[in-house]
């Protein structure tokens, strides 16, 4: 049976009663909640990542777009680079320091087993957030940083003479006159011993510019590999952030079980003290019973 109206209608009745009477509605408290103070931080913390997230991501065309071949309106040049991984890792670091002062102030404060793990959750689901979006800067770096290697490499290869093809039937192509080279005069005064000397020179500045070339190719694995080693090391900071943190909550844990069994043991001692003294009053009373029964009887 459905009684909604008959509800409605007392209802309204009652509130017709109360005006006419003069008496003020109270309101009810049961829906209100309290706001959590501590949760402001981490309000902060979600909307500083957020706003890198969306920073790198309108930004991501124009970041990578090294050579500018992309049809995009947006262009970067290399000190804007500079500059947007600069600020990335100035927010990084901010919100690693924002969780790691969240995470301070919620272990200080007493709260309720439900309240400590809503914070526990709060801090994972910031952590995950920050790693993820630390990710995507990193894997931006990394093939910006790749992309520039690659276009030094075909700078260096476009340099280079073209190889002239050979025909496939075997017949070699006409061969045309030569360019006339315009005429050098070498100081017919150079000796023997000069001229060895000058070979050697240049044997030298030849196999210096071969192994600095090498050493260019090797810096360039190098900076991609430093790259994919940062990324891991990103992880695995965040990774030992928590299990610090961790260990310092199992620290305070473990000196407030300490601090509870000195107590229990002093009164465990106060306790035995407590007993001695009642067995040494019970044997004085029982000798001293003994010693006037004794004088008694005689």
């Amino acid at each position: 049976m459905d009684i909604t109206t008959l509800f409605k209608a007392c209802v309204k009745t009652v509130r017709t009663t109360n005006k006419s009477l003069g008496n003020t509605e109270q309101k009810s408290n049961i829906l209100k909640v309290s706001k959590d103070a501590n949760l402001s931080t981490a309000k902060d913390v979600v909307k500083q990542i957020t706003k890198l997230r969306n920073f790198l991501t309108e930004n991501k065309a124009a970041y990578l777009n090294v050579l500018n071949y992309l049809s995009t309106n947006k262009t970067m040049s290399e000190l804007d680079r500079q500059q947007v991984d600069t600020m990335a890792e100035e927010v990084i670091n901010e919100c690693r320091k924002l969780i790691n002062s969240f995470k301070k102030e919620t272990n200080a404060i007493t709260k309720t087993p439900q309240r400590e793990e809503h914070y526990q959750n709060i801090t994972a689901t910031l952590e995950n957030y920050l790693e993820n979006v630390s990710k995507i800067y990193t894997e931006a770096k990394a093939v910006r940083v790749k992309r520039v290697i690659d276009t030094h490499k075909l700078s260096k290869l476009e340099t280079n003479p073209a190889n002239r093809k050979p025909d496939l039937h075997g017949n070699d192509p006409p061969n045309k006159d030569p360019e006339p080279r315009p005429s050098v005069d070498y100081d017919p005064q150079l000796s023997s011993e000069e001229m060895q000397m000058f070979e050697a020179e240049n044997e030298m500045l030849y196999n210096e510019l071969n192994s600095i070339s090498d050493e260019v190719r090797q810096m360039e694995g190098k900076v991609v590999h430093i790259a994919e080693l940062q990324e891991l090391f990103t992880e695995k900071v965040l990774q030992q952030q928590i299990d610090i943190e961790r260990i310092a909550t199992n620290v305070v844990g473990s000196t407030e079980n300490v601090k509870e069994a000195n107590e229990q043991i002093r009164q465990a001692i106060q306790r035995n003290a407590g007993l001695r003294v009642y067995v040494l009053f019970f044997l004085l009373v029982m000798s001293f019973s003994l010693l006037f029964l004794d004088w008694y009887n005689d």
